[in-house]
């Protein structure tokens, strides 16, 4: 069984990154080459290279904000914004274009994974035979299962011989292949190499940002639960290629929960370095990247040369290695306008290189039902968890200062003045939208006003495709900035985060809801992060700090009963927009019943009744199609060709 994949499966052409140590000099040593041969694989040197290469292979999937589409666009979570072109606008499956092999972009992902688990074959297959320290190669175990998970969660069974043979380092390229099944997948490539690396790994990375024993526990606990939905299968979605919904091990989706849930139970009560943050700001602020909840992250750095994959940080040419995916997500803040103290109409929220703003592209908007009455983030929610306010940029602050204005004010709603750094248009809930005054028609995006107050408003009730709130856990952040806007256009020099420490709470709730058993109940364990969110020491949308504790009043709340909808809700609030949501509705069979239809209000800066949007979800969409470069690529008949494709999109 052979596949072509593009390009030569030598172990080839990656930038080696940096893995910078937060504050240390611990890094790996790079060596930047062009291709590598098996022979560099037999000492520790090349190993650690051919590591370094696998670490960095991240930025070409994370943080690409083409793959941030697939992952969200057509969730629950987001639709297309005014501004998206065909890429965004196909993934909503809302009839604006056809999803089709050619313009699905889980491309981004098909095209790097098994480059990469070549490489990761070739460190493992000569570094065993050279008799490299297994704690060394179990990082390649790693990669290579996480590789194959995304792949077989993405398209369903996948090639496991590149050209070798099953698992084989291969240096040749070849033109033909042939699937594996899903539970071959599984069984053969993600539980062994899952396994073997919980088993070597040590407890600490070696460096900041390498894999240990928890990280790996996490992916196994992970692909686990994934597997045990695959084989229970409750709402019977078809698998392909075709195979029976029975594991080889002998093994029934019970004890696949059931291990799931004692692998994570495990991870919590030994933690190692890793830890939840104080507070969920904590998080994904900014200023404290590389934090104890970040298990694994695709690395950038502001100060290093290869921190951008050496494409630096001007004007962002929307590629990877760059980490581009904030811009996506961001609408255009910079439309709004005001009327200056000098009588000039300026824009009081100028483009800046800061968390809250950034450069912005609109392809991307939240849908409106999530903010409102039922939806995950309704204003009995709002009012008690922190995740809202450490989750969106809901109010907008004056920066035209910054931008060298001789104003000393603007003029806001309701005639009072609004100077630099206050806050001059905001998103409401839906309760205090009842009383907007749209006559002022103002900011020059039809917003508006309320009582006594100098912001001008929108509810999140008109939520639109041209305005919603920004996603601000994964905004841009830079400490040059001076007294500037800074270099807001480029790709983003944080890291992108990718697994965390609090998934090991609701993957266990989440097998608990499947029938899984132990010490703690899912209402136990959702609770742990839901007493977490009511803790806030800092309202990043007002920039001040707050003493607040609304934990007991989270706890509460919680329903005594805990459902897979409860749980869909929970991971929404902690992982909203970090490219989670598809694989969650995949993987619980929820994607149609969850995001068949939405409400959003329309392209017009003001236009804000909602309408109601339907979207065509069939089963066998629950697979993505296998690119058609791929497809083009292969040496096989027309026949064979149109059989190695996902029934959906032949």
């Amino acid at each position: 069984m052979k596949v072509f994949i593009n390009k030569i499966i030598a172990i080839c052409a990656l930038l080696i990154a940096l893995l910078m140590c937060a504050s240390c000099s611990s890094i790996l040593d790079e060596q930047p080459r062009s291709q590598y041969d098996p022979t560099f694989f037999t000492e520790e040197e090349g190993i650690e290279g051919g590591l370094t290469a696998l670490y960095a292979h991240l930025r070409y999937i994370y943080g690409n904000g083409y793959y941030l589409n697939i992952c969200e666009t057509g969730t629950d979570e987001y639709t297309f914004a005014q501004s998206a072109d065909n890429n965004f606008k196909v993934a909503d499956l809302s009839g604006e274009g056809q999803l089709d092999a050619s313009t699905s972009r889980s491309d981004v992902l098909w095209g790097q994974a098994f480059t990469n688990i070549n490489t990761a074959s070739g460190v493992i297959e000569n570094g065993e035979a050279a008799g490299i320290n297994e704690a060394l190669l179990a990082e390649a175990r790693f990669f290579r299962a996480f590789d194959y998970f995304l792949l077989v969660q993405t398209f369903g069974g996948v090639p496991l011989d590149l050209g070798a043979g099953e698992l084989k380092f291969n240096t040749s390229t070849t033109r033909s292949s042939v699937r594996n099944t899903v539970p071959e997948v599984y069984t053969k490539a993600i539980f062994p190499d899952l396994l073997k690396a919980v088993e070597d790994l040590p407890e600490t990375p070696r460096l900041t940002g390498t894999a240990c024993k928890n990280l790996a526990r996490l992916y196994l606990a992970k692909a686990y639960l994934t597997y045990g939905w695959w084989l229970e299968n409750p709402k019977n979605i078809p698998t392909y290629p075709e195979s029976q919904r029975t594991d080889p091990d002998g093994h029934h989706a019970a004890w696949y929960f059931q291990q799931a849930y004692d692998i994570s139970l495990t991870a919590i009560n030994n933690p190692g370095p890793y830890a939840l943050q104080p507070t969920f700001y904590d998080v994904n602020r900014a200023s404290n990247e590389r934090n104890s909840e970040i298990m694994l992250y695709a690395d950038h750095n502001e100060n290093e040369k290869y921190g951008n994959g050496g494409n630096g940080y001007g004007w962002g040419n929307g590629n990877s290695p760059e980490n581009f995916a904030y811009w996506m997500t961001t609408w255009n803040y910079t439309l709004i306008t005001a009327v200056g103290s000098t009588g000039e109409t300026i824009n009081p929220i100028g483009r800046e290189a800061v968390q809250a703003l950034g450069r912005p592209w609109t392809r991307m908007a939240a849908i409106a039902d999530n903010f409102m009455a039922g939806g995950a983030w309704e204003d009995a929610v709002k009012a008690i968890d922190s995740r809202y306010d450490a989750t969106f940029t809901l109010r907008y602050h004056t920066n035209f200062d910054k931008a060298g204005k001789a104003d000393t004010y603007v003029e806001g709603a309701n005639g009072l003045h609004v100077g630099p750094g206050e806050i001059y248009f905001s998103f409401v809930d839906e309760a205090t939208a009842q009383d907007i005054d749209w006559s002022a028609n103002g900011a020059g995006i039809g917003a508006g006003s309320l009582p006594g107050r100098a912001d001008f408003v929108v509810g999140v009730n008109n939520i639109s495709r041209f305005k919603y709130p920004i996603n601000w856990k994964i905004g841009m952040y830079r400490t040059d900035n001076g007294s500037g806007l800074g270099s807001p256009n480029g790709g983003s020099p944080r890291p992108f985060n990718i697994a965390k420490f609090s998934e090991f709470y609701l993957i266990a709730a989440e097998a608990a809801v499947k029938g899984a058993s132990g010490a703690k109940s899912a209402r136990d364990l959702v609770n742990v992060l839901r007493e977490r969110a009511g803790k806030q020491t800092h309202n990043q949308n007002d920039n001040v700090d707050v003493n607040i504790d609304n934990s007991a009043a989270m706890v509460d709340a919680t329903p005594a009963t805990i459902t897979i909808d409860y749980i869909l809700d929970e991971r929404m609030r902690e992982f909203w927009g970090e490219g989670y949501r598809w694989f969650d509705l995949v993987r619980t069979q929820t994607w149609a019943e969850k995001a068949g239809t939405y409400r959003i209000a329309g392209t017009g800066a003001g236009d804000r009744d909602l309408v109601t949007v339907t979207r065509n979800i069939p089963a066998n969409y629950y697979l993505r199609p296998i690119p058609q470069a791929q497809i083009d690529g292969m040496d096989m008949t027309d026949a064979e060709k149109e059989d190695y494709q996902n029934p959906a999109y032949r």
